[in-house]
């Protein structure tokens, strides 16, 4: 984050030596509609070299594009860019030739959107307009600047972010702007993969995600960078579980609760909401009513996929699969062991899990009442005096007489069920608990025999 104090500290410098530095991009549309703006950006007249030259700390970002930051104040980096003007995106992203210059009002026409196209005077706060961003923000209207075909073309990411400003601000998006990211929307299947996933985070977790999912749907984007939440549309449910309609709609309703949480809602949360139901049209049957049997397990599959095709981390990935995977498990709460309850409460994703759990309900049938039992459970559990990790290991299993092998992990797994259930409460009586449970005749575990308590599945929902 850019304090305003730093990025003034940086345009004095330059203008100080001669050269024009203005105020630029978002932090003067934020400022204007009253929103503190996160970071400063300066436009100048000088160019790549000059900004080096002047001051003594400095990352290039990339000099063909004229992008330097200013390391003014530890953590608080500033973007200093030259104005420019821009011809040729043969790839849909960057554009082929680049000229660096001096006029803010050439800088401003090859910018998105009009509100992003305005400069502020840093000491007097004047704004300079060149291209009709003022009367937009006034009406709150998203307009792109100059041809909205042709910026879509030159970089079609935008079409993306049109639907993230107007989403997030709660304005309405120009006919024509809108017009053609419907016609242009087949182009963002393009889009690489890191650039799509980033702007569709932001959509979910910077404010207005419901109507970030309207405006994806509306404009024909949803199918080509979403294809499993598209597919969602039109896909009934039982009336008793979902009033609320259609799987889609529920899915919208969903992400309309990721704003009320009380604190911006993280990435692996936003996105298991958006495919925590996307197995539903693959499972949906009808029989004597609605059903859409092992949806969860199916879904979590396909959130996998979704997220590997997103180029998501592996951590991120494992963790909305996990809350997609485990999304219907609040239902069993109250008839689960004990063991497997205390595991569910203390894992580290289980805040997730109670925050999707808490906004699907309030989206659907508005029953809270497993959520206010995992919560009453869980403080019940943090009350308990701590206790070690493991009563016993494998080298107690050892010195036992046991051979090791793939069997001691289901032992140890059933010692530590004993322990979490309360019927073991030290090592002496976990060793009892192997003698009696494991062992056979002579101590030694029989090799071939099923393990006693070892039930594939118990673990399930």
């Amino acid at each position: 984050m850019t304090s305003r104090a730093s990025a003034l500290a940086v345009a004095r410098r330059l203008r100080a030596e001669g050269f024009r530095a203005l105020f630029a991009g978002g932090c003067v549309r934020d400022r204007l509609l009253g929103i503190p703006p996160r970071d400063f950006d300066v436009a100048t007249s000088a160019r790549p070299e000059q900004v080096l030259a002047l001051f003594p700390h400095t990352v290039p970002l990339g000099q063909r594009f004229g992008s330097v930051q200013v390391l003014e104040e530890p953590g608080a980096p500033v973007e200093v860019t030259t104005f420019r003007t821009e011809g040729g995106y043969s790839d849909g992203r960057r554009p082929d030739e680049v000229a660096l210059g001096t006029d803010p009002a050439e800088d401003a026409r090859r910018r998105d959107f009009t509100v992003n196209a305005l400069f502020e005077e840093p000491e007097t706060g004047e704004v300079l307009d060149f291209v009709g961003g003022s009367a937009d923000l006034d009406a709150r209207l998203l307009r792109a600047v100059g041809d909205p075909r042709a910026r879509f073309s030159e970089d079609r990411l935008r079409m993306l972010r049109a639907v993230r400003f107007a989403a997030r601000l709660g304005w309405r998006i120009e006919e024509q702007t809108l017009a053609a990211v419907r016609d242009l929307a087949p182009l963002a299947g393009s889009v690489s993969a890191e650039r799509t996933r980033e702007e569709l985070r932001r959509i979910l977790v910077e404010g207005g995600a419901a109507r970030g999912l309207d405006l994806l749907r509306e404009t024909g984007l949803l199918e080509v960078v979403l294809p499993e939440v598209a597919a969602c549309a039109g896909v009934p449910q039982p009336p008793e579980f979902h009033p609320e309609g259609d799987v889609l709609v529920h899915t919208r309703l969903v992400a309309a609760g990721l704003d009320l949480l009380p604190e911006r809602p993280s990435t692996v949360l936003a996105f298991g909401a958006l495919f925590h139901d996307i197995g539903k049209p693959r499972t949906i049957s009808f029989a004597d009513r609605i059903r859409f049997d092992e949806h969860d397990r199916v879904g979590a599959a396909m959130a996998e996929e979704a997220c590997r095709r997103l180029r998501f981390s592996n951590d991120e990935t494992d963790a909305v699969r996990d809350l997609v995977a485990r999304h219907m498990t609040f239902r069993n709460l109250p008839e689960m062991r004990e063991a497997k309850l205390r595991r569910f409460l203390a894992d580290p994703l289980f805040p997730e899990h109670l925050a999707l759990h808490r906004i699907d309900c309030l989206a659907s049938h508005g029953d809270l009442s497993m959520h206010r039992f995992a919560v009453t459970a869980r403080e019940r559990f943090a009350a308990e005096p701590p206790r070690p990790p493991r009563v016993i290991t494998g080298d107690d299993l050892i010195a036992m007489g046991m051979r090791p092998g793939p069997r001691f992990a289901t032992i140890l797994r059933a010692v530590e069920d004993a322990w979490l259930e309360r019927s073991v409460k030290d090592a002496e009586e976990a060793r009892e608990f192997v003698r009696r449970r494991f062992l056979g005749e002579g101590g030694v575990l029989p090799e071939d025999s099923p393990v006693p308590g070892d039930h594939p599945g118990e673990e399930g929902p």
